[in-house]
């Protein structure tokens, strides 16, 4: 699609926090709603966040009340805060948008479905040890 790798990945201690962000470009379509993903190894790739105009933000359970998702227009970014984490937020994050027949539909509507989504780089690798 265009979109540079994301980046912001590394290892930290349990409790510490990271910043993961990605490109959106200007020269390729945009979509409505654009997210978060994350697959660990043997683990199936599964939705950590997602948000869509003008501002509405969804959440795993697993990560509400310590990531935030957030698109900054002006710099054209997409970026995932994540704070207090912990072991089993280990894993590859990816950005992500859905595909051209679910560009239309509200993130809700393919939260739980990622294989509705077009996944934009080779992820960055997020370690918490503990």
């Amino acid at each position: 699609q265009g979109h540079s790798v994301e980046t912001g990945g590394g290892s930290v201690q349990a409790g510490g926090s990271l910043r993961l962000s990605c490109p959106v470009s200007r020269n390729t379509d945009s979509s409505a709603c654009m997210g978060w993903f994350r697959q660990a190894p043997g683990k199936e790739r599964e939705a950590v966040a997602t948000i869509e105009t003008p501002g509405h933000t969804t959440y795993a359970d697993f990560v509400k009340g310590r990531f935030t998702i957030s698109k900054d227009n002006a710099e054209n970014t997409l970026s995932l805060q994540m704070n207090n984490l912990k072991p089993e937020d280990s894993a590859t994050y990816y950005c992500a948008s859905p595909v051209y027949e679910a560009e239309l539909l509200p993130c809700a509507a393919i939260f739980h479905n990622p294989g509705r989504f077009n996944y934009w780089g080779q992820g960055t690798q997020v370690t918490v040890s503990s």
